[in-house]
């Protein structure tokens, strides 16, 4: 094993943050110093003394990453005392960063390496001297997470990470010896969740096989079984207070695709719903030709949303980034192989208890600990879901957050067991919408990464209520995470999709819960098929392990499928060029049996009929009773209604999501119309999320969620009617045909066996299944259920529990007429008056009982909103579309959370003005103002020009909702939010004041994950008043198309090459923007260039595009330059390049970083930067204003001057230079392309108008006498006007940028 040393691993301010936090659990901690650690395992003992120096260096080179530090001296005085701890991966396990770190090293020709992992040493001072042993392990545990690391005393003992043990074997269970009782004791060492009747209807299968089941074939029956993975609930018979019921739960669900089954293509029977899209061009690279082009053809789509919530209460980050990357496999694994396109996440945690930020309605009830607190689940589980998203390359454009944890009827209901949403929509070809034949012989393979000892039980796991498990397997169950693999796994299914006809996949399921033991027999049973198998075909990297850890663990990133023997050729050269591992691990056979070889003991670990495994378990019957809390009426008729403002405001459910937002990618993809952030000022309010289908017209897709989980406590049904309304007003302000258009997922939870929430559970989908969606024409074809949403434990011998209220979250999805006519709540302040009008469904009834009010005070009520008729939200929809359509809408904003008072305060915040309101038609009385201002009916409010309000007004009349709409204020010149009743003022505040209080909670949980500094400049931009907020000033006509007389003939556009290497994500809308430029556009690999199979004398042009080059392990873009650098092919192709004076390059974000490391191959790029950390220590996804800087860029020619919005997406975008001169050089030569300024036009370096403190706002530079460019923004995600979060209503068809791309044809010309 070789030790090389790494740079500092924290920087002075994650050091600063670390030492606070070590010093408030153990005050003897003086000081704090971490450092990088490199360990290599070598092919063989003999390897290690055989490399040579130039290897030596280069591995030395390669491992030298990241932004400039100091280095400390550990072997001098000040280190001499300290203790020292290193934390590396669990000890079995292979880290993401291990993997994709090895990759580079061996795409650098260093093959003699094995396998390099990384551990962080940490040196920890005592002011003492000297920490005691108990202070030695309360620092252990707070240094490392225990899901995923461990803590060794010495580097040797690093030894132990490159460790093959011999296979451990498998154990049977001696049911023929033992009976019940054997199996009983397996179900519970095991941790496999099996019920009475399951352990019956085993102990009969293997009395009738006359053999003892082996402990692999109990697990994989546990998994396959679980309620995780069968539904089990969801499919029993059940009797309500002694009365039989009609239907089961799903009967009902399936119901509304009985009633209105129009544009539904798939339901119920695959990874995703699929329903009917709009026609638009598909853009893709030709499979022969690589050639992108447009495919006119149905672009159907894909909808999944997923639940990770066991996971993500025990270790936040993983689990959330699990459960969103087990989604997006969800996806892409439906058919015959689709595209994954657009995510959402969603967050329900009990009460979060902020230091310093605490609030009056907070619980301090307590948890157990082996789960962790809701703060800390909000700070990591967001994180994890959007760095997966992020690195994936699919936008996250919508969710919701709610906290709610209260005591009712004597018993605390909140959500110590949070749900975590994952979900999103993808497109997918008419011709690959349904599963292929699995033809006998057909090779069953698993894609994706090896196997690991991680995530043994989880569908078990996720069964139980928390608490109920053994902790050692709540650490077994927890997975990680790596995305570039994932991402890999996705560009081979693309590459399968866009053969059309021929696509190799003839059938594809993806590897989620159970692992491999649950995928590969439902693949083949799902086919029609049976499989011989055999285990030691499975990629691993951990030889020691069993049998059952082999076939049962759930690695993620991998997806089983059946491809042909005669397509074996093509496939294996798809996934050779992506660099995408598989394996065959079995064969097709015609007789429906399950058989596992195991060649290393030879032996037959399984073998069974698909039948037992998957056939009829028994059915679960159900027989509860209903049990109803008694409460008071909440009116809220004393309360003060300035306090109950502020305290509404900073309830997370309805203040700021800004910090969930921020962190992840909405611009990635080049298609997204409408993300949560609104107009000039950038505030995330949207109501819904929008993409356009292509490229090529406006037609797209859009998504929306509801959910009002608090109201089941006291009326579950209307908690799903209410759900379900408030998808169908949030997606409302898309522009949408008819209302059956929309078809929606609904996602279940609820704490199955606790007293009354079963018959809620029944109750409420009846009223969704069999009533609600019915009514609309809505179908729900496609769902998820999560039965054990409690959590017990015992604290001083105290038995405690926390349980969730039934809780339906619904998203609804539909396709988009015109993606350019999403409505916003962004108020507009034209010259000409404008009106608000209140559409109030609930009709004046303004019912309180468990709303936002409500909670902030203590208090859940008796009588809470709902939806009463049906026809009533029909008419709104199409009312609002009507109006819509007509262009009589400035803006629009459901009613939710909070109620009017939050609805008008978000519109104003959005247009940063004031609103003056009149409260008259709403209320009879002072005490009746609370239910005006808070009650949280469905129903909306719209701005319309004054000139229109006799007309909008009689539109709503006709539709029925005369009596239900109120004209109640107008915009005001003070930035006052004022509400008047009867000509009194009975509450108001500065628009200013009201948006801090909402800003705040986002503030103070940004403050305490990122750098705070950064969090403070951005809170306290909200005391400028004067603001302008976004704008333009082009020095060119946006309009003009410099191209229009090029020829677009084929043979006559100039070729350039769209670069990408494993984990980079953004080459389509890159091809997308040069195609529409006049380029012909080819899709390159790394791996083409490496293998000599293209060279880049061919082209023109050479595009390195944005991502995460090998998941950016080596630094950002850093290990994709080192293997061209250190690869003697790769450096002779690319110098030979930039040396002839007919190419241009342009890098872009990850590109860029990569080309900026390139600096000693460009001529004139020596005083380059290179990019590193943000300021924020954040990944920063923002709309930033960029300056174009007179240079010598062939790209932005004619641009000088123009100051334009751009988006960002990067984690690595500060520019750190060499040294002083060079940052002078680079000006002094007109170097500098880009820079960021603020609103007001000025170059700044403050947050977040510059997002990654860049020193004088620098993000774009220019050599190579402005033949090659690089940048950190992307302007390739925004050339078309409605790509843009915001831009000015003159602009048409085209961005801005759009002009950038055009330079570069005219130039080559």
């Amino acid at each position: 094993m070789l030790e090389l040393r790494g740079a500092p691993a924290f920087s002075d301010f994650r050091l600063t943050k670390m030492l606070a936090k070590l010093q408030a659990a153990v005050p003897n901690v003086a000081a704090v110093y971490a450092e990088f650690v490199h360990f290599a395992d070598m092919t063989s003992e003999l390897t290690e003394s055989k490399l040579t120096d130039q290897q030596l260096d280069t591995l030395g080179k390669i491992l030298k990453y990241g932004p400039k530090a100091d280095i400390k001296d550990i072997d001098g005085a000040e280190l001499s005392t300290s203790h020292f701890f290193l934390v590396v991966p669990r000890i079995g396990t292979i880290s993401p960063w291990s993997s994709k770190a090895t990759d580079i090293v061996h795409n650098c020709g260093i093959k003699e390496v094995d396998r390099i992992e990384r551990g962080t040493a940490f040196y920890i001072t005592a002011k003492d001297g000297q920490l005691s042993a108990e202070e030695v392990e309360t620092v252990r545990g707070l240094i490392h997470d225990r899901m995923v690391e461990v803590v060794l005393t010495n580097k040797a003992d690093a030894q132990q990470l490159f460790q093959h043990s011999e296979p451990a074997p498998m154990a049977s269970v001696d049911v023929m010896g033992g009976g019940r009782a054997a199996l009983e004791q397996a179900d519970k060492e095991l941790g496999m969740a099996l019920a009475s009747d399951e352990i019956d209807y085993l102990l009969e299968a293997y009395n009738k096989l006359g053999r003892n089941p082996t402990d692999i074939e109990l697990m994989m029956f546990a998994q396959a079984n679980s309620e995780h993975c069968r539904h089990k609930i969801f499919n029993a018979s059940w009797v309500i207070d002694g009365e039989e019921q009609e239907n089961s739960l799903f009967q009902m669900i399936k119901n509304t695709y009985k009633n209105h089954s129009t544009g539904v293509l798939s339901a119920y029977a695959d990874n995703a719903s699929v329903i009917e899209g709009p026609t638009a061009g598909r853009f893709f690279p030709n499979s022969d030709t690589r050639g992108y082009s447009y495919n006119e053809e149905p672009m159907h789509i894909l909808m999944k949303v997923e639940t990770h919530n066991h996971p993500t209460a025990i270790a936040p980050h993983a689990g959330a980034a699990t459960g969103s990357g087990g989604e997006i496999r969800d996806e892409g694994a439906t058919g015959r192989g689709s595209k994954p396109k657009a995510g959402l996440n969603g967050f329900t945690v009990s009460d979060l208890n902020i230091p310093g930020f605490g609030q009056e309605w907070e619980s301090q009830y307590g948890k157990p600990g082996r789960i962790v607190s809701a703060l800390d689940i909000m700070i990591e589980g967001p994180l994890g879901a959007a760095a997966f998203n992020n690195e994936f390359g699919r936008p996250n454009i919508c969710g919701y957050f709610r906290t709610f944890e209260e005591e009712y009827n004597g018993e605390v209901r909140g959500y110590h067991k949070p749900i975590m949403i994952a979900g999103g929509y993808g497109n997918i070809r008419d011709e690959h919408v349904q599963k292929g034949d699995i033809p006998v012989g057909a090779r069953l393979i698993a894609l994706g990464g090896p196997a690991m000892q991680i995530g043994l039980g989880g569908g078990a796991a996720s069964s139980m209520a928390s608490g109920q498990s053994n902790e050692d397997l709540d650490f077994a169950s927890v997975q990680r995470e790596n995305p570039e693999m994932e991402r890999r796994c996705q560009e081979v299914i693309d590459r399968c999709w866009q053969m059309g006809d021929t696509n190799p996949i003839a059938f594809i399921h993806d590897v989620g819960a159970g692992g491999l033991s649950n995928a590969f027999p439902e693949l083949v049973s799902d086919g029609g098929r049976g499989g011989e198998f055999e285990l030691r075909n499975i990629h691993n990297d951990e030889p020691g392990m069993s049998p059952l850890a082999l076939w049962c663990n759930e690695s993620q990133e991998r997806y089983v499928m059946a491809v042909a023997e005669e397509d074996m050729a093509a496939f294996d050269a798809i996934c050779a060029r992506e660099r995408c591992p598989y394996a065959v691990v079995g064969i097709a056979t015609e007789e429906e049996h399950l058989t596992v070889t195991d060649s290393h003991f030879d032996n037959t670990p399984i073998d069974l009929p698909l039948d037992v495994l998957l056939g009829k378990t028994p059915r679960i019957h159900k027989d509860v009773e209903t049990k109803q809390g008694e409460q008071e009426e909440f009116t809220g008729a004393d309360l003060d209604l300035a306090d109950a403002a502020e305290r509404i405001l900073k309830l997370p459910t309805v203040a700021s999501k800004s910090f969930l937002i921020t962190i992840g990618d909405r611009s990635i993809t080049g298609t997204v119309a409408r993300d949560q952030f609104v107009g000039p000022y950038q505030v995330p309010v949207a109501d819904c999320a929008v993409t356009t289908s292509s490229y090529d017209s406006l037609v797209g897709e859009a998504m929306a969620m509801g959910e009002r989980t608090p109201m089941a406590l006291i009326n579950a049904p209307a908690s799903g009617r209410m759900s379900v309304g408030e998808a169908v007003t949030n997606i409302a302000a898309a522009n949408i045909e008819k209302l059956s258009d929309i078809k929606m997922s609904a996602n279940w939870m609820c704490a199955a066996g606790h007293p009354g929430e079963d018959e809620k559970l029944y109750q409420t989908v009846k009223a969704i299944g069999m009533e609600l969606c019915p009514e609309l024409d809505i179908t729900i074809p496609v769902g998820k259920d999560s039965m054990s949403m409690k959590t017990a434990w015992e604290e001083n011998g105290t038995d405690k529990s926390v349980t969730a209220p039934l809780s339906v979250v619904i998203t609804a999805f539909s396709p988009v007429v015109d993606a350019s006519k999403t409505l916003t709540p962004e108020l507009k302040t034209i010259e000409e008056a404008t009106d608000l009008i209140l559409i109030d469904l609930g009709n004046g009834q303004n019912r309180l009982g468990a709303s936002c009010i409500a909670q902030v005070y203590g208090q859940v009520g008796k009588t809470s909103a709902d939806l009463d008729d049906a026809e009533d939200l029909a008419a709104f929809f199409a009312v609002v579309q009507g109006l819509n359509q007509d262009n009589k809408l400035l803006a629009y904003h459901d009613r939710s959370d909070g109620g009017l008072f939050s609805t008008l305060t978000e519109m104003a915040f959005a247009g940063r003005t004031g609103v003056t309101v009149k409260l008259d038609t709403l209320a009879d009385s002072e005490a009746e103002l609370t239910g005006a201002l808070f009650n949280e009916e469905l129903g909306g409010v719209i701005q319309v020009r004054r000139s229109d309000l006799e007309f909008v007004l009689a539109q709503l009349q006709g539709a029925g909702l005369g009596e239900m709409s109120h004209v109640i204020g107008t915009l005001n010149e003070d930035d006052q939010i004022e509400f008047n009743f009867n000509d009194e003022e009975v509450l108001a505040n500065s628009r200013m004041t009201y948006q801090r209080f909402w800003a705040q909670t986002s503030y103070e949980i940004q403050a305490l994950r990122d750098n705070s500094d950064c969090a403070k400049q951005e809170f306290d931009r909200l005391l400028d008043a004067e603001d302008p907020g976004l704008n333009t000033e082009l020095t060119f006509d946006i309009n003009q198309d410099i191209t229009a007389n090029y020829s677009r003939a084929a043979g006559e556009r100039p070729r350039i090459a769209i670069l990408r290497e494993q984990g980079v994500n953004g080459q389509i809308e890159m091809a997308a923007a040069f195609d529409r430029a006049g380029f012909e556009t080819i899709d390159v690999h790394m791996s083409d260039m490496l293998s000599g199979a293209v060279s880049l004398q061919d082209f023109r042009g050479l595009i390195a595009c944005g991502g995460f080059s090998y998941g950016d392990v080596l630094g950002a873009g850093e290990g994709w330059a080192k293997s061209i650098l250190f690869n003697a092919t790769a450096r002779a192709e690319f110098e030979g390049f930039f040396k002839r004076e007919d190419t241009f390059a342009l890098g872009v974000c990850n590109g860029c970083q990569m080309l900026s490391n390139l600096h000693e191959l460009i001529p004139g790029a020596e005083h380059w930067p290179h990019f590193v950390r943000n300021q924020s220590e954040q990944f920063e996804a923002r709309v930033a204003l960029v300056e174009v800087q007179k240079s010598d860029s062939i790209l932005l020619q004619g641009m000088e001057g123009s100051r334009m919005p751009i988006a960002i997406a990067h984690g690595e975008g500060h520019a750190e230079f060499a040294s002083d001169a060079d940052k002078t050089a680079v000006n002094d030569n007109s170097q500098v392309a880009l820079r960021y300024v603020d609103n007001y036009g000025q170059v700044t370096e403050a947050y977040p108008a510059n997002p990654n403190g860049s020193v004088e706002g620098i993000t774009g530079l220019t050599a190579a006498g402005g033949r090659v460019t690089i940048m950190m923004p992307h302007p390739e995600r925004v050339f078309r006007a409605v790509q843009n979060s915001w831009q000015p209503e003159e602009w048409s068809e085209d961005g801005a940028w759009m002009r950038m791309f055009r330079n570069a044809r005219v130039w080559c010309d």
